[in-house]
């Protein structure tokens, strides 16, 4: 395949598990860029923790973050919004009720591209790590708006209940205006009907003239899925969930193995490959 746009989810695919883009994969997305190949970061991460892993490893790309919901341009080293697919109040509000009804004691929290609004107990429920905030310092409210940014996502999770399976519960009974997914963290994540990181993919792809078949997509957990399935190449970590694993067409070594350096390394070497003068030789 002529490969042109590699998009990488992070945690769990990208980054080890200490969390971090290794001195090899950095070197990886670098060489990447000098051979024309666009590295993009898909991931559920918010603006900050994109923006900060970003300057720890030197990404100067385009990160689709929040699944999706935020495109976010990192070239000149801030990050800049440059798209948001928003859900409106009155449909962060009846999805929060509809869960609520579905699974009583699920409590909540509202992301907007900069902002983060937790009701009390689910505030209370988190650790720094959950989403790269305090919980001591979290915005608190029970409302399911912000007054002066768009909502990009609600997230969800219960105090007895395990996350992957109150996303199950929810995705089972239907959200007809939500788009639920879950990306292995301890809550269930909610975007606007039809948004998912295939989506937002798709918008960059037609703004760069490139087609679905020229794409790779890394990924190992639920909410890498769409995308997966979108890409003309659909690739996994050895670590990845068995849903994503039954839609790899094929399996990199795990994230703590450079996976993802892996293979653009091995394309790097391709693309100079058909790149090279008929006739040369090393």
């Amino acid at each position: 395949m002529n490969i042109r746009l590699v998009a990488t989810d992070l945690d769990g695919t990208l980054l080890n598990s200490a969390r971090a883009v290794s001195p090899r994969s950095a070197a990886s997305m670098a060489a990447a860029a000098d051979a024309g190949i666009i590295v993009v970061w898909a991931t559920a991460r918010a603006k900050h923790s994109v923006h900060a892993l970003a300057t720890t490893c030197g990404f100067r790309g385009i990160a689709v973050a929040a699944n999706g919901a935020v495109l976010i341009d990192l070239a000149d080293g801030t990050p800049n919004i440059v798209d948001i697919q928003a859900l409106t109040a009155d449909v962060a509000r009846a999805a929060t009720e509809r869960v609520r009804e579905l699974v009583p004691g699920t409590v909540f929290a509202t992301v907007g591209p900069t902002r983060f609004v937790a009701d009390h107990g689910y505030a209370a429920l988190c650790v720094f790590t959950d989403h790269h905030r305090d919980p001591a310092t979290m915005e608190r409210s029970d409302a399911a708006s912000l007054d002066d940014e768009p909502i990009v996502k609600i997230v969800a999770r219960h105090p007895d209940i395990a996350s992957e399976v109150l996303f199950r519960r929810v995705q089972a009974a239907g959200m007809p205006e939500v788009t639920p997914t879950h990306s292995g963290a301890p809550y269930l994540e909610m975007a606007a009907l039809g948004v998912s990181k295939a989506t937002a993919l798709a918008r960059l792809c037609a703004r760069w003239d490139i087609d679905r078949s020229e794409v790779a997509a890394c990924g190992d957990a639920i909410n890498d899925l769409p995308m997966l399935s979108w890409a003309g190449q659909a690739l996994c970590p050895a670590n990845a969930s068995v849903d994503a694993l039954a839609v790899a067409d094929h399996v990199l070594p795990s994230n703590d193995d450079d996976g993802v350096a892996t293979y653009l390394e091995s394309l790097i070497a391709a693309t100079a490959e058909v790149e090279r003068p008929a006739g040369h030789t090393r």
